[in-house]
């Protein structure tokens, strides 16, 4: 862990990371991309320590309320954050200014925030995004190794749903030859419906490899699946999107079980939820402060 003074927090989706790198130790993360520039080691996190002080600049100067995100390339909640409190500090700041706050996270850590959810929540607007990709307990722990397991999240959904925070989950990815099945989905889909999510985002059966992420992959493979790696260059070679042979049908299950169960699939549908701003509520708010 190292830390940085920033330049600037919020990009102009209004998204904020925090944290860069993760100690999460996924098998398949996209973050480790060299595309995105991180220079130093992934697990060498890269702590933005005046991360408050320039998420409460930048809100003191917006016109408009907004919905305010983090977690889209680092979780906000990783082991160190249970010391350095920075999602948390974050998260006071959005609640004193009435901004709406949605994360995405793999960690039951966020618990320790519910407080403060049900706050921004009551006020504006709170969404927790968790993802979730396999019900598989023993395969969870070799995918994700470094993080609660699948079932801690369902638990985690759960004690958000009884607390009044609508819940998201991200179902993704799929890795061909080993969690691509009608099993895993319907455990997975299971889980959310029971959980009352409001909506889950799959873009398809598969997951995107390229260079920085792939080399890390192909390297668990050889680790935990002796021979897939092989399996995958015959037939994958160097492309950057992976799908899977099962995505048509998995695709169209996913489709129908969430329309009967009344829970949202479109992924558009799902993203305009997710950053649209309850301004009734807001200013009803105001009204009843004045």
């Amino acid at each position: 862990m190292h830390l940085v003074n920033a330049k600037g927090i919020l990009s102009s989706k209004n998204g904020m990371n925090i944290y860069r790198g993760c100690t999460h130790g996924c098998i398949y993360c996209d973050s480790r991309s060299r595309c995105y520039q991180m220079y130093h080691d992934f697990e060498d996190i890269e702590v933005k320590q005046n991360a408050p002080e320039l998420l409460e600049g930048a809100l003191r100067r917006k016109r408009k309320k907004c919905m305010i995100g983090t977690g889209s390339m680092c979780d906000p909640y990783m082991h160190c954050e249970e010391k350095l409190k920075l999602t948390r500090k974050c998260l006071e700041i959005i609640d004193e200014y009435g901004f709406g706050a949605t994360l995405i996270t793999k960690s039951n850590r966020l618990l320790r925030d519910l407080d403060l959810l049900k706050s921004i929540n009551e006020k504006s607007k709170a969404v927790v995004q968790m993802t979730l990709t396999t019900y598989d307990e023993k395969l969870c722990k070799i995918l994700e190794p470094n993080v609660c397991t699948t079932k801690e999240r369902f638990e985690t959904l759960k004690i958000l749903r009884d607390n009044g925070i609508p819940t998201v989950v991200w179902f993704s990815p799929l890795l061909p030859f080993i969690n691509d099945t009608e099993e895993n989905l319907r455990g997975i889909l299971n889980y959310c419906f029971e959980a009352g999510v409001k909506g889950i985002i799959c873009f398809g059966i598969g997951l995107t490899l390229r260079e920085g992420n792939r080399e890390y992959f192909y390297k668990n493979l050889d680790e935990h699946f002796p021979g897939l790696r092989e399996k995958y260059h015959r037939k994958y070679g160097y492309s950057y999107e992976i799908t899977s042979d099962n995505n048509y049908s998995l695709m169209k299950l996913f489709h129908s079980e969430c329309k009967a169960h009344g829970v949202m699939s479109d992924v558009n549908e799902v993203f305009k939820y997710l950053n649209e701003f309850p301004s009734f509520k807001y200013t009803q708010m105001s009204l009843f402060e004045k």
